[in-house]
């Protein structure tokens, strides 16, 4: 929001916590943690009816864990 983007979607890397916007957002923040560390797994942070989990390095959607 500090950056002026809209409020996003936020996501949460299933191997360190950190939690970033989603692809939607301009900054895409969840996926630059990605790049950076090589954090495959995410997940939606705290939103209710949403237990799907993404992996950025096959571009797929996994079965919730």
């Amino acid at each position: 929001m500090a950056l002026g983007d809209s409020w996003p979607a936020l996501r949460t890397c299933l191997q360190c916590g950190h939690v970033g916007c989603c692809d939607k957002s301009k900054n895409k923040h969840a996926r630059e943690h990605f790049r950076q560390t090589g954090h495959p797994l995410t997940r939606p942070y705290k939103e209710r009816g949403m237990n799907w989990v993404w992996c950025y390095a096959d571009g797929a959607l996994l079965d919730p864990i």
